[in-house]
């Protein structure tokens, strides 16, 4: 066997085995965000921003900050954006326990995961790709077409369903919505990443790119 035979096939191996514990890193990591306490005071805190929501509304809140760290998972090294004001301020809490958040991201992530503004990222490409990213996990976790969506990921729909004043209002399909400012969130399986409010006209075989939903990302 030459040298070059053989170097071909410790490659294979070697790529193989680090696939391989890549997997079981992330599921290790998926088990932990599953488990995982969050501080008991979050919930609390997220009724004072939202005097409206009850506890058991508020815990939906909590399983959709578990979500996006699920997301954030799966994504990598690849920067997610927060399509939720609300699931946004619950992060906004958990990051005040710094020493309990450090420790989380590292186990639960294998990183440091920054709280990143929308104005403070470096393109509006790069929201829209964070936004895109966290679309099309969100979608494929809930098995929804990212593309054709019947209906929106927990993340996506979080915000309507709570009735959050300053939230993201998505429609799985602007062309039926009846909310003319809801973002078309079967747009952002397209290649632009992002689009705009819904219009009486919108149509889902057409992407527009010039708006963008999510106020933060992690990275």
């Amino acid at each position: 066997m030459s040298q070059l035979a053989l170097f071909l096939i410790l490659c294979v191996i070697a790529a193989t085995l680090y696939n391989a514990y890549k997997k079981s890193q992330t599921l290790k990591r998926s088990a932990l965000i599953d488990s995982y306490a969050f501080p008991q005071t979050m919930t609390r805190n997220i009724c004072k921003k939202y005097p409206h929501l009850n506890t058991q509304q508020a815990e939906q809140v909590i399983d959709g900050l578990r979500e996006y760290f699920h997301i954030c998972n799966i994504a990598g090294k690849y920067r997610v954006a927060m399509p939720s004001q609300v699931v946004d301020v619950a992060w906004h809490e958990f990051i005040l326990f710094t020493l309990q958040y450090k420790k989380f991201c590292t186990k639960a992530l294998g990183r440091f995961l920054h709280h990143t503004p929308a104005e403070a990222m470096p393109s509006r490409s790069s929201a829209q790709k964070g936004i895109k990213k966290a679309w099309k996990i969100a979608c494929q976790r809930e098995n929804i077409s990212s593309t054709t969506p019947e209906k929106l990921p927990l993340l996506f729909a979080l915000d309507t369903l709570l009735a959050i004043p300053d939230g993201f209002n998505y429609a799985p399909n602007c062309k039926t919505s009846s909310n003319n400012n809801a973002y078309c969130a079967s747009h952002i399986g397209c290649t632009s990443g992002c689009s705009t409010g819904c219009s009486s006209d919108s149509s889902d075989s057409s992407c527009d790119s010039s708006g963008c939903s999510g106020g933060c990302g992690g990275d």
